[in-house]
Order: structure tokens, then C-alpha cells, then sequence
């Protein structure tokens, strides 16, 4: 036990649980932007997709509460990294290297994560927490995206999200191991596909709801 707390609080046992908590989320993504893009179908198959999520009922608590303990240890670990790389090094360098994987989606890594940690909390208070007894969440979803303030919001959010993974998603495999030279530079290429099909698939839907809809 106190081996593996020992681990655990290590540099690298932080980095290995922030690397499998990213990788989690962005599978929760690729997931969630599958049952969002039924919304191109219209109301029936997206309040189809919503029942059928709620009819799954104690399933759908556990993923959530997990979603919520993976949250609080990504953002916590990161932090916890961010202020140890800091006090190792409070003097930046004079002259900013690219070199070794370092990017501006790498440099900016740190405030991504907390812009997209704000837009979680407003996300979720817009359209999880919030009442449902006279309106279905489709039209909550529509007048949300009625707004042309929110829906600008939005899509600069699906961005912000996918230089996040952009980097995040690569990092996290070599964190755990995967970093042979045959494979890393397909990892890397999957993850900026993946980072740009979750920023068009995502910033897409507003636009079709405020337009079509």
C-alpha cells in the first residue's frame, strides 16, 4: 500500500494518471459526439438517444461520478505539475525553444485545460443541470443555440478543446509507454484527426441548429 502511494504521488505516477484520465475523456468524447450528432436527424432521434441514456439509469450515475473523479484528478494533477515545474524553474528561458515536441498547443496546455474546465461548468449548467418539467432537452438545446453570443462560445470552445487533445492525446500514449519511433508518428497524426473531427463535429451542431432549426 504505501509502495503504491509512493507511486502514485511520484512525478511520473501523476503523469500516468493524468495520461490514462485524458485518454478516458477523450474516448467519453468520441462517444458523446456520436449520440450528439443525432441531432442532424431532428427531434425524434436525438429524444430517442436521450431515453435511451436515461433508461440505462444507475449505468449512467456510475459514468458520471466516474467522469467526476477523473476530472478531479486530472485538473488537481495538473495543477499539482504545473506548480512543481514552476518552483523548478521560476525563471523562464530567454529564448523559447520548439524543439523536442514543443508547440504552442504543448505551451498552452496548462490554460486550455482550465478555459475548457470553465466551459464544463457552464456546459453542464446549461444543459444538464437545469429543469426539465415543461421543455424536453431538445429544446433546450435549440434555444440555447438560438443564441448567436452562446453559439460563438461554443465553437471557440471546440477549438480551444482541440488543441488540448491535439497534444494531450499523443503525450498520453507516450506517457504510458508508447513511444516507439515506427508508431509515434501514427499516434500523432491520429490524434490531430481526432482533435479536428471533435472540433468540427462539435462546432458543426450549433451552427446546424441556429441555422436549420
Amino acid at each position: 500500500m504505501n509502495w503504491a502511494l509512493r507511486v502514485f504521488f511520484s512525478s511520473i505516477g501523476k503523469k500516468v494518471v493524468m495520461a490514462i484520465t485524458g485518454l478516458l475523456f477523450c474516448l467519453f468524447l468520441g462517444v458523446h459526439l456520436i449520440g450528439n450528432l443525432t441531432l442532424y436527424g431532428g427531434e425524434d432521434p436525438f429524444l430517442a438517444y436521450s431515453a435511451k441514456l436515461h433508461s440505462l439509469g444507475p449505468v449512467i450515475n456510475l459514468v458520471e461520478l466516474g467522469l467526476l473523479l477523473f476530472a478531479v484528478l486530472h485538473v488537481s494533477l495538473a495543477l499539482v505539475l504545473y506548480i512543481e515545474n514552476w518552483r523548478a524553474r521560476p525563471v523562464g528561458y530567454v529564448i523559447k525553444k520548439t524543439r523536442g515536441g514543443r508547440t504552442w498547443s504543448s505551451a498552452l496546455m496548462p490554460y486550455t485545460g482550465l478555459y475548457l474546465l470553465g466551459f464544463v461548468i457552464i456546459h453542464l449548467s446549461t444543459f444538464h443541470f437545469v429543469d426539465r418539467t415543461n421543455q424536453t432537452i431538445y429544446q433546450i438545446v435549440v434555444q440555447s443555440f438560438s443564441k448567436p453570443g452562446y453559439v460563438v462560445f461554443y465553437i471557440l470552445s471546440t477549438v480551444v478543446a482541440a488543441l488540448h487533445i491535439k497534444h494531450g492525446l499523443w503525450s498520453s500514449f507516450q506517457t504510458i509507454g508508447a513511444n516507439h519511433p515506427k508508431y509515434m508518428p501514427v499516434i500523432k497524426g491520429g490524434s490531430l484527426l481526432f482533435s479536428i473531427g471533435i472540433a468540427v463535429g462539435f462546432g458543426s451542431i450549433p451552427l446546424f441548429v441556429m441555422v436549420v432549426r
